[in-house]
């Protein structure tokens, strides 16, 4: 890839002599060009600005200056000063060479001209999504405005030799565009294969999913009483891996909603970005042994339809306290007698879920033997098992 920039402080572009962009420069994937606008000025002050036509405050940057300068540019006429690498480093094979793994390229806009870049706080919001595309041109241009910018005819012209992209980098105002430009080729060039070491690593960059990229940890285990995530030493790689989805979903909702509109979720990342806590509270009509077989199995199918427990309480109600229970009446007025086996128990079921409470409630009841006279409700927050307004709760063991 050739970038040429062009701009009335050459030296502002000294940074990208340095890391990765050195190392390309210097290995021969990426070759840049800086161009002094002034160069193309003539007189004493060699000046590149006037007055705007219409009054304000300001200058601008003039069209007799821009026009030769991106001319001579696109076709190659000048070279400027060719950068090199700022120093030496160590040619040594990296992660993928040693692995065997190919450098992934990204698809590029068509076009046989080179693309002119031209960075406005006017323009076009700059996105990873453009980085990507731009990741496989072989010629970029960079027209560095400063003052009030550039004579707008300057880039209506260029569109006869340049493919042109007005280009911001955030909503904001900088001196000029050559810390853009740093800021763009950087985020362009690092895409180039072979200029990363692991492909991997742009690959589950921030924005390469649409999220934002979630906390990353290194040694030591503990730093100042604070703690690495235990998951991350699991060794599970499938857990591991969805934490760190759910924390790049986490906080790509709390920093950035927006981009969620344009991520497609699965049910897994649902329940990682809406899961609160909630409580599901219960009076059940059931025996004592079929209560027992379905805890057993309720936190795993709870968990699989979306419901994540993290405790079940199960206490059974003293009905010489409360003799006219609406469960037990329902009972004998449908069954035709008392409840002999059956016997009344307050259950809890604590836990995180992005269901509707209605649904949670139902979940709960359909995992329970099929005839169970119950009723209650789920709420949002955690609850803790007690006493009861009219009765004491008895331990199912006692």
């Amino acid at each position: 890839m050739r970038l040429d920039v062009i701009t009335i402080f050459p030296e502002y572009l000294d940074p990208l002599r340095h890391a990765l962009l050195g190392k390309a420069l210097e290995r021969g994937i990426l070759e840049v060009g800086v161009h002094d606008l002034r160069n193309w000025a003539s007189g004493g002050h060699r000046a590149v600005d006037d007055t705007p036509f219409g009054g304000g405050p300001g200058m601008v940057m003039m069209p007799e200056i821009w026009g030769p300068a991106l001319d001579d540019v696109a076709a190659g006429t000048r070279d400027g000063t060719v950068l090199d690498s700022a120093t030496p480093h160590l040619d040594a094979p990296r992660h993928d060479e040693l692995n065997g793994i190919s450098g992934h390229s990204y698809e590029g806009e068509s076009g046989e001209l080179p693309l002119l870049i031209v960075p406005t706080p006017a323009g076009e919001p700059f996105t990873q999504e453009m980085a990507r595309q731009w990741s496989n041109e072989s010629h970029i241009v960079f027209a560095c405005g400063r003052y009030e910018g550039i004579d707008q005819r300057v880039v209506d012209d260029a569109a006869q030799r340049y493919r042109v992209r007005e280009i911001s980098i955030g909503d904001y105002v900088l001196v000029g565009g050559e810390v853009a430009v740093l800021v763009m080729a950087e985020a362009i060039v690092r895409l180039i294969p072979g200029v990363l070491g692991n492909r991997s690593s742009h690959e589950e960059d921030s924005f390469s999913d649409g999220l934002l990229e979630g906390p990353s940890y290194t040694k030591p285990r503990t730093w100042r009483g604070r703690e690495v995530p235990e998951v991350l030493f699991s060794g599970d790689h499938g857990r591991i891996a969805r934490w760190r989805r759910d924390q790049a979903l986490l906080r790509t909702q709390e920093r950035r909603p927006e981009l969620l509109d344009t991520v497609e979720l699965s049910d897994a990342d649902e329940r990682a970005l809406y899961s609160r806590n909630v409580a599901t509270d219960l009076n059940v009509l059931i025996n004592p042994a079929d209560w027992g077989r379905a805890v057993a199995k309720l936190p795993k199918k709870l968990r699989k339809a979306g419901f994540d427990v993290t405790d079940i309480h199960a206490e059974i109600v003293d009905l010489t306290c409360e003799p006219d229970n609406m469960l037990v009446t329902q009972f004998e007025q449908t069954e035709g007698h008392v409840p002999v086996t059956e016997v009344l128990h307050r259950v809890l079921v604590n836990g995180r879920s992005h269901l509707d409470l209605r649904e949670l409630t139902q979940l709960v009841v359909r995992n329970l033997p099929r005839g169970t006279y119950w009723y209650g409700t789920t709420d949002e927050g955690h609850r803790e098992p007690g006493i009861a307004a009219a009765c004491a709760w008895q331990d199912p063991g006692s």
